[in-house]
């Protein structure tokens, strides 16, 4: 079990016996209409800690609001990316990411 998981499960309970506050807490998909900043979205295929489900949702999410958005899944990765090239990517994408947004 992940760490996370365990602190989740200790303060507020499992998700089954109190479904509303993990709505309030956990679920950004929820609140997404209130989202105006671009937002670039990274996950890895395989990242069973952070599943890129929330990034795809949260990137179609702001799509059908125009928010500027971009969504970029490495494949065959799991948490931490483990190919050169795919990390010189991720950090070419943040830069360009920050200097095209961040005046």
């Amino acid at each position: 079990m992940d760490q996370y998981t365990l602190q989740y499960e200790l303060e507020l309970g499992k998700p089954w016996s109190n479904p509303q506050i993990y709505m309030k807490l956990s679920y950004p998909l929820m609140k997404a209409n209130r989202i105006k900043t671009p937002t670039l979205f990274m996950c890895a295929r395989m990242d069973f800690n952070v599943p890129c489900i929330g990034s795809e949702q949260l990137y179609q999410a702001l799509r059908s609001q125009n928010i500027p958005t971009e969504l970029v899944i490495y494949p065959q990765q799991c948490h931490s990316l483990d190919r050169y090239d795919f990390e010189m990517d991720r950090l070419q994408r943040i830069k360009d990411w920050i200097g095209f947004y961040v005046k």
